[in-house]
């Protein structure tokens, strides 16, 4: 405890409301350096890694890919594309099972992996970062594929391109949840790494201050990156020790006890003028910028009494997690259920056949003796321990009456979306309630609400333009129509009145012939159809000159006064 104290910064820290002391467990997977993982015969990389749009496959079965080479091409803005984590073979592209708290599987690239790790041709290593735009930066972090490493997988991208002025970076060493270990071997084993990305996030950003919170049970990252801050000698950036409170790792939780700023409900950092990234995060973007390799590998911890040799091992995204148990020396006698993430906020896996993402920090091999089964909830006695524990200052109790009735609306009306999940509600509950289950699920279902309405928005808004468009093409109809009537009765005579354009056409047309028949007449030649003709052509051509007769006759009479 004194070490802690020793090492406390003279900042002045702040208080987030509820959170717990939780035993820590962390002692397990930090006894050896963190080492590379045996290549695996099979990578299965999921096309969804990431918050937002799944990538698009670039890819087919039987295609050779190098170590490094995008397969996968992000689609939308908050997507992210994939990379070959090593060289060798596609096999398949096809739903595979997948980390994720539904169970379902996901599509799928299958990679049959050659041994060989032959490197696809990388982008130019920027050392000179501080010539380069933000916006050359941000795409480079972009075509990387690097997401949030601390577990929400946001596209990193998106958070460095905000629509407004940041004031403070703040990198996230806290680690808060118990057992997870791996940003702390990371921070104490390569320091350099993660303030070399802190430096190009700090000159992407143009922020004024950069603040670097790790709690104070981690005096090993505190003093390596301590070392590595003063050997870089970055300007107004510090490493800042705050005190060992779950979830103190959360990104407002963490902006509040640095900061004192407060991330108003429903909104983000940028809003107060801060934007928060892990200390993965960080390091991933040093390698993209200053090395030009993408997103392929992270430390991942593997703990608890269910693991025989609890460690940290560098691991290839794609990789079973099977295999990286068995590189642990597999699973130990007290092994009870395996858990991806840690106690508090990861989920449960049905089985290990599941690949490692970018997001996957850990996985928790637990004993019974380290989570038991709570049994069967029971009816809530309203002692509020939930609300007090809450660190977002939520009404826990209100919010798990109104997402058991399925009242959507008026759980939301409680800042629903405002809850990080983080467990503290149910750790305390009596009860033995799943609250985050509920809240899960609460959202789940709003979330399917809103695309529904989308959705119907979405068709409605084409159906009133269809109708716009068939009106507005009736009603050019009628205006041609209506005009080409217009101009049927117009009928120019002496005076200058309208007339009928037909009759004059062909009144034109007559006059064009009796002055070609005329001017025949004068040169003495006769038409080679007026000879020779027989009775019934005689007798026609008579009735004609009649009829033509009786209509000038005709014409001549209505004319008169």
């Amino acid at each position: 405890m004194d070490a802690r104290v020793e090492q406390r910064s003279e900042r002045r820290l702040y208080r987030f409301h509820g959170g717990l002391h939780l035993p820590d467990n962390k002692h397990q997977s930090t006894g050896q350096p963190v080492r590379p993982a045996a290549l695996p015969t099979l990578l299965v990389l999921p096309l969804s890694q990431h918050i937002g749009a799944p990538a698009k496959p670039l890819v087919a079965p039987g295609d050779s890919v190098l170590k490094g080479q995008m397969i996968a091409a992000a689609q939308g803005a908050v997507s992210a594309p994939v990379h070959a984590s090593s060289s060798g073979t596609v096999v398949a592209v096809e739903k595979r099972p997948v980390p994720h708290p539904s169970g379902l599987p996901a599509p799928c690239i299958v990679i049959e992996t050659d041994g060989e790790e032959r490197w696809a041709e990388l982008p130019e290593p920027w050392p000179d970062f501080e010539q380069r735009s933000a916006d050359e930066l941000i795409q480079r972090i972009r075509d990387a594929g690097i997401v949030g490493m601390g577990g929400a997988a946001f596209p990193t991208s998106v958070k460095l391109d905000p629509d407004r002025p940041i004031d403070t970076l703040v990198i996230n060493g806290a680690e808060c949840e118990p057992y997870i270990t791996c940003d702390d071997m990371l921070m104490r084993e390569r320091a350099d790494r993660v303030i070399a990305g802190v430096a190009v996030l700090r000159h992407l950003l143009g922020v004024r201050q950069c603040l670097i919170g790790i709690e104070d049970n981690k005096p090993e990252a505190i003093g390596a990156m301590t070392r590595a801050l003063a050997e870089r000698d970055l300007p107004a950036t510090e490493v800042v020790v705050i005190p060992t409170r779950y979830p103190s790792g959360g990104e407002k939780q963490l902006i509040r006890v640095l900061t004192g700023k407060e991330v108003p409900s429903g909104g983000i950092p940028a809003h107060v003028g801060i934007v928060c990234h892990n200390v993965g995060t960080a390091a991933a973007v040093a390698d993209a910028v200053l090395e030009g390799k993408p997103l392929i590998s992270r430390i991942v911890t593997l703990t608890g009494e269910g693991i025989a040799a609890p460690c940290n091992l560098e691991v290839a995204v794609g990789s079973l997690a099977s295999e990286l148990i068995g590189q642990a020396g597999g699973y130990s006698a007290r092994a009870s259920h395996l858990i991806l993430g840690g106690p508090m906020m990861g989920f449960a896996l049905p089985d290990d056949g599941v690949p490692i993402t970018k997001a996957a920090n850990c996985l928790l091999a637990a004993s019974e003796r380290e989570d038991p089964d709570p049994g069967p909830a029971l009816a809530c006695i309203r002692c509020g321990r939930c609300a007090e524990a809450c660190p977002v200052t939520l009404l826990p109790q209100q919010m798990y009456w109104y997402a058991k009735a399925k009242d959507l609306e008026k759980v939301q009306e409680y800042n629903l979306f405002d809850c990080i999940e983080c467990g503290c509600c149910a750790y305390v509950c009596p009860s033995h309630i799943p609250l985050v289950q509920y809240y899960r699920y609460a959202k789940n279902e709003c979330w399917d609400q809103e695309r529904e309405r989308k959705k119907a928005e979405h068709a409605r808004q084409r159906h009133e333009a269809r109708v716009a468009r068939l009106a507005r093409l009736e009603a050019e109809k009628k205006a041609r129509l209506k005009k080409k009537k217009a101009a049927l009765k117009k009928k120019p005579d002496a005076a200058g009145g309208a007339a009928d354009p037909k009759k004059a056409a062909i009144e034109a047309a007559m006059k064009r012939a009796a002055e070609k028949k005329a001017k025949l007449a004068q040169e003495g030649v006769t038409p080679a159809n007026t000879e020779a003709l027989t009775e019934a052509q005689q007798r026609q051509i008579e009735q004609a000159e009649a009829r033509r007769k009786e209509a000038s006759d005709g014409k001549q009479t209505s004319e008169s006064p």
